[in-house]
This record gives C-alpha cells, sequence and structure tokens, in this order.
C-alpha cells in the first residue's frame, strides 16, 4: 500500500534538515516506507542498516570511519533506538559537510546540499525516550510520527475498527489471525521490546498495567488508585504510563487550562493508540463481543479520536482536552495555525447541542466546534457548531479547512 502523504513529508524534512527521524510502533511499516522512500527518490544512491542485523552492528562497531567512508548520499538506519550513542556521531559527520553561505547565494546552496549526505532514521520509540536526537541534532533533524492505517488510507472503516490499524492486523486473511497476530506482538512487545530500551520490568507487570490502562480508556488517569492495586508507588506508576506513551501503546491527553474563575481537571486522559491492540488486551475478538461491551462509546470516541487527529496532521503539542470539576468539558482541543476547534465523540444516531458544549465554545473562544458522530450526514447545528460523519471529515482533506 502506497503511503503518499508520509512520502511526501519525508521529502519536505529533507528540505529543510539534513536528517529525518520517522518515528512509529514496531511493525507499523516504517522500514517498508523507507525503502518506498529510496525507490522514489534514490534508487540507486542509498545505504541501509539494520541495527536488528548483527553484522551491521558490527561494521557500526567504528561508526565514524564507516559512515564517513559510504559513497551513498542517503544512509537509512533502523531501529535507531537500539545504539542511541550513534547520534553524536551524525552531528559531528553532517556539521562536517556544512559550509557557511550567503543566505541570497541560491547556487552555492544547492551545491552544498548536493554533496551533502542525509540520514533517514527509523525508530521505535519517541523522540522523549531517544533522547540524544533532541539533544545533539538540534536544528538538523526533523520528526515524523509514522501512524497504523488510517481512515485516510484504507476503505473498510468497520475493519480498521475491529483489527486496528497495524498493517499486519488490518490485512490478515480472517479476524481470527488478526486477533493471533496481535497477541503475539503484545508478548513480543512487552518480552524483547521494553528490555531493549533499558527497561527493567518484569513482563507481567507491565502487562498487569496495560491491562488496568484498558478500563481507564477515555477516562482522567488516577495514578494512586492504580498504584494501589499494583502494590507500587505513584512515581513508578507514572514511569510505566511514560514508557507506554513513548513507545506510542498509549496516548496521554493532557487538559487545557483557560484563565478562568472556575476548578478545571488538572490531570490527563488516557486511550489507546490502537482500538486492535485494546481489543486484544481485553480479549475482544468479534463484533458480537465489541458491541456488547459496556464500554463501546468510550471504545468508539478513541478510535474516532485518534482518526480526527491523524487526519489533521496535529502534533502532541497541538492536541488537549478540557474540563471542569462543574462537568463542563471537551473531548478534544485542537489549537493549530491560531485556531481553536473542539471536537466531541458521540456514539448515537442524533447528536444534539448540549449544555457543556455550549460552555466549553464560550469559555474556550473556539472558532469552530465539531461534533464526531458515525454517521454519515453533516449538517449545522448552530454558527459555530457542525455535525460530520465520522468517516466524512476524516477522509479527503475536509479537516483541514478549519485550520
Amino acid at each position: 500500500m502506497k503511503r503518499e502523504k508520509f512520502l511526501d513529508l519525508i521529502e519536505m524534512q529533507f528540505r529543510v534538515h539534513p536528517a529525518c527521524a520517522l518515528l512509529g510502533p514496531r511493525q507499523v511499516g516504517k522500514t517498508t516506507l523507507a525503502k518506498m522512500y529510496v525507490e522514489k527518490y534514490f534508487p540507486n544512491d542509498a545505504y541501509f542498516f539494520d541495527l536488528e542485523n548483527p553484522s551491521d552492528i558490527v561494521r557500526l562497531e567504528n561508526p565514524m570511519f564507516t559512515l564517513q567512508n559510504i559513497s551513498q548520499k542517503l544512509i537509512v538506519i533502523d531501529e535507531i533506538q537500539r545504539r542511541p550513542e550513534l547520534f553524536p556521531v551524525l552531528r559531528v559527520i553532517i556539521d562536517s559537510t556544512r559550509i557557511p553561505l550567503d543566505e541570497n547565494d541560491s547556487l552555492a546552496k544547492q551545491k552544498v546540499q548536493a554533496q551533502q549526505k542525509q540520514f533517514l532514521i527509523l525508530g521505535s520509540a519517541s523522540r522523549d525516550l531517544i533522547r540524544q536526537s533532541s539533544e545533539t541534532l538540534a536544528g538538523r533533524i526533523g520528526y515524523i510520527e509514522l501512524f497504523p492505517f488510517s481512515l485516510t488510507e484504507v476503505s473498510d472503516s468497520a475493519r480498521l475498527w475491529l483489527r486496528g490499524g497495524f498493517p499486519n492486523s488490518y490485512l490478515a486473511h480472517s479476524d481470527v489471525d488478526s486477533y493471533i497476530w496481535r497477541q503475539s506482538y503484545i508478548t513480543t512487545f512487552l518480552e524483547r521490546d521494553i528490555p531493549s530500551l533499558g527497561f527493567e520490568i518484569p513482563a507481567q507487570q507491565l502487562r498487569r498495567f496495560w491491562l488496568m490502562l484498558a478500563h481507564y480508556h477515555g477516562q482522567i488517569f488516577n495514578a494512586s488508585e492504580i498504584g494501589r492495586s499494583l502494590g507500587v508507588s505513584d512515581h513508578t506508576v507514572r514511569k510505566y504510563l511514560d514508557i507506554l506513551a513513548g513507545t506510542f501503546m498509549v496516548r496521554e491527553l493532557v487538559p487545557w487550562f483557560e484563565n478562568l474563575q472556575k476548578r478545571q481537571v488538572k490531570s490527563p486522559k488516557i486511550y489507546f493508540r490502537d482500538s486492535g491492540i485494546l481489543y486484544a488486551l481485553i480479549e475482544v475478538t468479534t463484533w458480537d463481543q465489541l458491541y456488547a461491551h459496556p464500554r463501546l462509546g468510550a471504545f468508539w470516541e478513541g478510535f474516532a479520536l485518534e482518526e480526527i487527529i491523524a487526519a489533521s496532521g496535529a502534533s502532541v503539542e497541538e492536541c488537549y482536552f478540557w474540563a471542569t470539576h462543574a462537568h463542563a468539558e471537551l473531548d478534544l482541543l485542537i489549537m493549530k495555525h491560531n485556531k481553536r476547534i473542539g471536537f466531541e465523540f458521540k456514539y448515537t444516531d442524533a447528536p444534539k447541542i448540549t449544555k457543556s458544549m455550549t460552555i466549553a465554545s464560550v469559555d474556550l473562544k473556539l472558532d469552530h466546534l465539531i461534533i464526531v458522530y458515525p454517521g454519515n450526514s453533516t449538517f449545522p447545528l448552530a454558527e459555530n457548531i457542525t455535525v460530520y460523519g465520522l468517516e466524512n471529515i476524516a477522509r479527503g482533506n475536509t479537516i483541514n479547512q478549519f485550520f
């Protein structure tokens, strides 16, 4: 499946930076996308390193010598989280080919850019977990987060909701095969991927925490409550959450604070990034089980929220929720390009304006409030409040008209 949007984003980053980091969970398709990019832009001028390949690890034991003597213009390094000490080396190599230029001398600039090596770095952890990249390559690297498949890329929304967007899960021969793949993915993630990042946490303990988070999906996170259940401190619970958020398994949606004479919620909300992983953890395998589940509405909210964020292209720093202790709230607030767009997710056939929506629209000075529901229609409810079916707003370029 061609993922042209992400190919264009990589090309755009390389117009500005000599290095581009493509980050996302394991098995989301980073390596496949990198190969597509090479085929399109560097068909005979790229060199790959896979840091899970023993021979490549040996070749990089002397990274400065190896990387400087590669003739290809583009160097791809996969699974960079296994060797974060490479980042200072990349900085030295990048800076050694930089020449101060008159910003008006476009011809000289193009000549230098043609000689400079470019690095496409693939990682299965966030830049917060791979701290060396932001510290040593500041101003030299751009970041792209690769999502699982979304509604902008697939045609079967029902399959996407049940199986999730990981390519091997979504494209599996059957729902049973998809579920088996996700169960195996979870086990491998806990037993291999987490230790490879340097975290010494018993796999069973982290699985218990992850399963507890399933019950907080779409709700305010309560570290003390979970800590008591696990028999660990709030600090340890916070550490576990940072790990799952940093490996793209859960989204920690932070609260927005407005200058109001109201008590506002200060704790984050928790969402699973992929619906298929959530269902595999709680052993929901069929549509009958999903539709009978008491938290069906919250499950759909999380699915819709991730689709809206993906369609908008909003970064983590641009996404919030808002709530007061008087029970006024807004499910999602995206602040982008000096616009404030609010989103409410309603698993109902006929969404209506509520008192909470009116309060949020006024208090937050929203440019527009969008109510997202699972139907197919689009219609206004007020001057700055519109109802959209999820597929209608997530597909195409519909959502970007508001920013």
